[in-house]
């Protein structure tokens, strides 16, 4: 007899908990299969909107990097408003969850504040673009070809083939040099002469080897003048107008070509000397 008890008690206890299943299926069911829905036409909706997104920004010719970041940036916050929906849908509480959040996200930007600061740069300089891959820049206290440009941090590759990597944050505080924006670029040389040299002949000189460099630019016209008169000499100024890739060429050419014929001609470059003199005291 209790052995039928038993199974009785037993079939009474599934009995419970079918029902009790049923009306949990009843009452969440519904809804579960809506948030599922839900969840699955948000995705599909974000998902296009963010390629309709990336078009856009495509067509603003926007760098590629703050596309890339942007574009994600964007899928990333409305996927998380369509978790909270969907998670809100089925009953549950998400407003401590979003306070919960928001005391996390102030914690991480507390500790965070110098990446943030690089982020806000990289996002500026990718906007505004003072300037990019490939150009010659001095930036942040260092000077070098624009090898990538990211997020927190700008690569430069020096002329002697080091990689330097500054933080954004220091680059957009600061002042940017770009010497690849303009085509064209002044080459400014100072020759001194000695005070006994014929001024006019030295500018002859000068005048000849610019005329005989094909690399400078007639227009605007070089200009050759004497800028000033120093201690021991006499200063003459060569400014002439190269492109931007004849610049170190032209630069390094006008200094030994000067030199030489200065010297073939007989004008004298002043150096610092030092003359003592000797007096033998009479005993």
């Amino acid at each position: 007899m209790n052995e039928v008890e038993g199974v009785m008690q037993e079939v009474e206890d599934i009995d419970k908990y079918v029902d009790m299943a049923v009306g949990l299926a009843m009452s969440y069911g519904p809804k579960l299969i809506l948030a599922i829905l839900t969840l699955i036409v948000g995705l599909w909706i974000i998902n296009a909107f963010c390629r309709g997104v990336d078009k856009g920004f495509e067509k603003s010719s926007m760098e590629p990097t703050l596309r890339r970041f942007l574009n994600s940036l964007i899928g990333v916050g409305l996927k998380a408003l369509l978790l909270i929906s969907v998670a809100s849908m089925v009953g549950i509480e998400t407003t401590s969850f979003i306070a919960v959040l928001g005391a996390a996200g102030l914690a991480v930007g507390l500790a965070l504040q110098g990446s943030l600061a690089n982020f806000a740069g990289g996002v500026l300089l990718l906007i505004f673009r003072p300037y990019k891959v490939g150009d010659f820049v001095d930036a942040g206290g260092h000077a070098g070809t624009v090898s990538s440009i990211e997020i927190f941090n700008t690569v430069l590759k020096t002329a002697d083939n080091k990689t330097i990597i500054i933080p954004n944050g220091a680059v957009s505080s600061g002042s940017i040099t770009n010497f690849s924006t303009e085509s064209t670029r002044r080459v400014d040389l100072v020759f001194g002469i000695g005070y006994d040299d014929d001024m006019k002949k030295a500018k002859s000189i000068l005048q000849g080897l610019i005329e005989a460099d094909e690399r400078i630019l007639k227009d605007p016209a070089p200009v050759i003048v004497v800028s000033n008169l120093g201690d021991s000499a006499v200063d003459i100024t060569t400014r002439s107008w190269v492109n931007s890739g004849d610049y170190w060429g032209v630069y390094f050419d006008l200094v030994e070509n000067g030199k030489e014929a200065f010297d073939a001609n007989g004008i004298s470059i002043p150096y610092p000397q030092t003359d003592v003199h000797l007096h033998q005291s009479s005993s």
